[in-house]
């Protein structure tokens, strides 16, 4: 079964059945890790309501230690603007939450870094509220930074075989980066999801991963025919591996016998895509975009690559139509007759 065959048509009957069976995730933009300049941890000033509001993270909301240590970071730019002001959270007004928004741009930390500190910040007073530490929430009224609109690269099939074809298959890990390259795209995948799926949650005879995302949430997730055959071949590279002890489950594993990091994905993938000739900007999470924009191209119901991705609320998943309708219109301007100069002219 060809790929885009498998993209656009049994797949989504599979997809009906097995999103039944998957529970969404917990979804903040705190959990990106893109920080523009290192704070330290916050843990001093705000004392006890930090540490109830940390374990209400982890209790009420289930979220996970990656998510809840970004909150704490960038709650730090709170607790150090506090400080600095002689302010505590029950004094703080709407003017000063305009500063500190002020002071984040000032310290030169991007537009959506700041939007996530500010969320992060939300969250914290009104957790206040509610545990009655404070009676009112004073960020009700504070506004976002104009974060524009941002359409992730993508690329195509063609693209996608080339930075396969390039991978040199002799080299021990060439089967593996093959392996790595074709799940990412077929199957969508996060790169932390990539890293920590499991052997033991590969269903790969009835065409299925269990895959653990954001905030613990574990959802089912197709797998392509040409996944589950590239799959194969690494395992039977994998069972030759001396694998370090505890590291046995791990699907993807470096030479020495232990699980990859989210670091040696992106440089592999960078790595093949100049190995192809492709100049555009990509990381492991181009494939994911690409792997939904193929969907949407191919006639996939939102809601149904909502559910494949993994995501919580169905306007993450519409920045996709944004990307399909740009491709739409780029096709048009170039085939329509007026953009097309007669010959001669």
């Amino acid at each position: 079964m060809g790929r885009r065959k498998w993209l656009f048509g049994g797949f989504l009957l599979f997809l009906h059945q097995a999103a039944s069976a998957a529970t969404s995730y917990t979804h903040h933009p705190m959990t990106h890790t893109d920080h523009t300049s290192a704070t330290p941890p916050c843990d001093t000033t705000l004392g006890p309501m930090v540490r109830g509001y940390i374990l209400h993270l982890r209790l009420e909301r289930n979220l996970s230690a990656n998510t809840i240590e970004a909150y704490r970071n960038d709650l730090a730019h709170l607790e150090a603007f506090l400080r600095s002001h002689g302010l505590s959270p029950a004094g703080v007004r709407l003017e000063h939450l305009q500063q500190f928004a002020a002071s984040l741009h000032d310290q030169g930390i991007t537009p959506k870094s700041q939007a996530r500190v500010l969320s992060g910040v939300r969250s914290f007073f009104r957790y206040l509220v509610i545990d009655g530490y404070i009676s009112d929430d004073p960020t009700e009224l504070l506004e976002w930074p104009s974060l524009g609109e941002h359409l992730p690269e993508v690329l195509s099939l063609q693209e996608i075989d080339r930075m396969e074809q390039s991978i040199d298959l002799s080299r021990w890990e060439g089967q593996r980066n093959k392996a790595i390259i074709e799940v990412l795209f077929s199957c969508g995948l996060r790169v932390s999801e990539l890293v920590g799926l499991r052997m033991s949650a590969l269903y790969l005879d009835d065409g299925y991963l269990r895959v653990s995302g954001k905030g613990s949430k574990e959802r089912l997730v197709p797998v392509s025919a040409a996944a589950v055959r590239e799959l194969r071949l690494w395992f039977l590279d994998r069972n030759l591996m001396r694998i370090k002890p505890g590291e046995d489950d791990y699907v993807f594993l470096n030479r020495r016998g232990a699980h990859l990091t989210r670091t040696m994905i992106l440089i592999m993938v960078k790595r093949q895509a100049a190995a192809a000739g492709i100049t555009k900007t990509i990381s492991p999470h181009t494939l994911r975009h690409s792997f939904a924009t193929e969907l949407l191209r191919g006639g996939a119901d939102l809601r149904a690559i909502r559910a494949m991705l993994g995501h919580e609320s169905i306007a993450t998943t519409q920045i996709y139509t944004h990307i399909s309708n740009e491709s739409l219109r780029q096709a048009i301007l170039s085939h329509h007759p007026r953009n097309i100069m007669p010959h001669g002219h």
